[in-house]
């Protein structure tokens, strides 16, 4: 009897032991499975700020680029609102209403800047003044813009100071695209108003990244003149005078008599590739939360 209630008592003590080993691996599973879930949510709430702190970085650099601009009035707040986009219509914004801004400065000082405007202006009917019969000044143009009663004649105004202010002059000076053509031409004229008219023009058809600046490219010219002493120098100063740069690099110079020189000279012209804002991206990759270009995951600009 003795030994069956020893027994008896020796199977429930190794259930209860059984249940107790159950209930320990139950609650180390579940504390596994909450540890793990708990490590999800904790990357996944770091991943989402990491997206949303990537978006609002973006905005205040977009928002900060329109405003440095001049694109836009400044907003109201941090940020431009959507509204505030919405009604942004570039050629309604008259200078006074965004100082300090690349766009202001450009027509208020550069379209002003008295040696650039010195330089002689071509032919162009559009920039006669209808009261004086001669070119725009600046203060002329200057009226017609502040005058501007609305978006069309404001725009019209913008491009009447680009084409006939000391901004024409940009161009002329610095070309925005490789154009061999204009350069020979612009040769062309120098040689003319010099009084020597060159039998042929040919560019080298070289050109390459300069190291003077960022997106400034050069044009190799091959310059050949042969003509009197008085003449070779009068070209040889206009293109030394021109407003578009020609460093002449390398050159001979022979006197064959009777007051005839022969030039032969390598020159180099420049013109500057478009700028523009380039836009970057940055990826996070949820498993380390790292930001790399070359890691994969949602992506923000």
């Amino acid at each position: 009897m003795a030994k069956n209630i020893a027994a008896g008592k020796r199977v429930k003590i190794s259930e209860a032991e059984q249940y107790m080993l159950l209930a320990v691996l139950g609650a180390a599973a579940f504390l596994g499975v909450a540890i793990a879930l708990v490590m999800h949510f904790i990357k996944v709430i770091s991943f989402n700020t990491e997206i949303i702190m990537g978006e609002e970085q973006s905005i205040v650099a977009y928002t900060d680029v329109i405003k440095t601009l001049g694109v836009c009035k400044s907003p109201s707040g941090r940020i431009y609102s959507d509204e505030e986009l919405k009604k942004c219509y570039p050629d309604s914004i008259e200078v006074s209403e965004i100082p300090g801004t690349l766009r202001a400065n450009i027509l208020e000082n550069l379209a002003a800047n008295q040696a650039l405007n010195s330089v002689p202006k071509e032919d162009n009917s559009d920039c006669l003044s209808p009261v004086t019969g001669k070119n725009y000044t600046y203060k002329e143009l200057n009226d017609i813009y502040d005058q501007a009663a609305n978006t069309e004649e404001l725009s019209a105004a913008s491009r009447l100071i680009r084409s006939c202010s000391a901004l024409r002059i940009i161009p002329d000076a610095l070309p925005a695209f490789k154009n061999e053509e204009a350069l020979l031409a612009s040769l062309n004229r120098l040689f003319i108003i010099s009084g020597w008219e060159p039998e042929s023009l040919s560019p080298s058809g070289t050109s390459q990244a300069s190291d003077l600046g960022k997106n400034l490219f050069s044009i190799s010219v091959n310059l050949s003149i042969e003509a009197g002493t008085s003449t070779t120098m009068k070209t040889l100063s206009n293109i030394e005078r021109s407003i578009r740069e020609f460093n002449i690099e390398r050159a001979t110079i022979e006197w064959s008599g009777n007051d005839s020189l022969t030039l032969n000279a390598q020159a180099t012209a420049h013109y500057m590739s478009e700028s523009k804002i380039e836009e970057t991206n940055k990826s996070v990759n949820i498993n380390n939360l790292s930001a790399d270009n070359s890691t994969t995951g949602e992506e923000t600009n």
